[in-house]
């Protein structure tokens, strides 16, 4: 298992944030997402044993490339997860833009396709394209870009795009893995034929281990094999009872009109990753507990992933492999504070998890040739 944490550059505090606009505007952060809290973050999630980490994309937050290639001249193994959209920039431009990150963070870039999900937005940034037709661009945008890295001259001409002896000048060494997101049936074709890492926002595993069946199967379709990984909230602690405590107190710092307020943005998204997360919503808090030990109660007021792993140590470590054996390999961790959460998850829940890895191999069947 490979394990991700997340930069709160929206800012950070004790209660859930988001990237949503209000009508007074961005709510204040306790802790602004100034370059040095975001590095003492990274730092932090470096320290814990954490892989990488995820940074969001949109209207709320500041841009992704420019804020993650701040923070690796402040870290040593930490890789960045950028997330970027397809659409506003060109997928050449991007390949160009990829090789200098991986020159200035010597070979630390992961990149999080993000497609978009609330038309609103995607029109104020001056994309007018439907669900579906953002999609195929997508898989247009990143056919071109593995073409761009590939380094040799090349010719496109799609429906989206057009290029003309385009490619950089040498290979991108190493090319950064693609993790890819969506629910829809247009997402998933494109996951399985472009994605590294189909990631999905954290459901009940058994919703979860239906959609990597299929994703194994389009990917199959398409000679291809997937990673799979999940992006989810934690909320751990010694105890079950202190961890539910604390998703109570986060539950009754979200006032009501903010949770109307979130909602009706959500309604008017044509995201089916984000209708899915809206859909779990059901009551108060151990009502929201929608599987043994997964909340949903974040995402009442936070976008994309709007659930959290609640439990003592033992349990949500116990759930992460749960998850490990539908085929899960990769975890996108948050918490909040994201500073201590990032210590307490990494000192107390990957190690119950690494330590059982070993015992795992060992009685696992020796892997054929490749």
């Amino acid at each position: 298992m490979r394990f991700h944490w997340f930069l709160p550059t929206t800012g950070d505090g004790h209660d859930v944030r988001s990237a949503i606009m209000t009508t007074d505007g961005f709510r204040p952060a306790a802790r602004p997402a100034t370059v040095a809290y975001l590095t003492q973050v990274a730092r932090a999630a470096e320290h814990a044993g954490f892989e990488a980490a995820l940074t969001p994309v949109g209207a709320g937050c500041p841009d992704p490339w420019i804020v993650c290639a701040a923070l690796t001249q402040h870290t040593e193994r930490l890789k960045t997860l950028v997330a970027f959209r397809t659409g506003y920039a060109l997928p050449t431009l991007l390949a160009q833009q990829a090789q200098s990150f991986q020159d200035v963070s010597g070979g630390r870039l992961l990149l999080n396709v993000v497609t978009g999900g609330d038309p609103v937005e995607q029109r104020a940034y001056g994309d007018f394209l439907g669900h579906d037709a953002r999609y195929a661009r997508t898989g247009e945008f990143l056919d071109v870009l593995r073409r761009a890295w590939a380094g040799a001259p090349f010719d496109h001409h799609g429906e989206h795009y057009r290029v003309e002896g385009g490619g950089l000048a040498e290979p991108l060494d190493p090319a950064p893995d693609v993790y890819f997101g969506g629910a829809s049936p247009a997402a998933e074709r494109v996951a399985a034929r472009h994605a590294d890492v189909a990631l999905m926002w954290g459901e009940p595993p058994s919703a979860i281990g239906e959609r990597i069946a299929r994703l194994r199967d389009l990917a199959a379709s398409a000679g291809r094999e997937l990673r799979y990984g999940l992006r989810v909230h934690v909320i751990a602690r010694d105890t079950g009872a202190e961890a539910w405590a604390e998703a109570e107190r986060l539950l009754a710092g979200m006032d009501p009109a903010r949770v109307a307020e979130a909602q009706r943005r959500f309604a008017r998204y044509d995201s089916v990753g984000q209708r899915r997360m809206v859909d779990l919503h059901r009551g108060d808090t151990r009502d929201l507990e929608i599987h043994p030990g997964l909340w949903a109660g974040v995402g009442l007021v936070r976008e994309g992933a709007g659930t959290a792993l609640v439990g003592s140590y033992d349990e949500v470590a116990a759930l992460l492999r749960e998850y490990a054996t539908l085929g899960v390999g990769e975890f996108v961790l948050s918490g909040w504070p994201h500073l201590e959460e990032a210590y307490r998850v990494g000192e107390y829940v990957l190690p119950r998890l690494r330590a059982a890895e070993p015992a795992a191999a060992a009685v696992a069947p020796a892997a054929g040739p490749s």
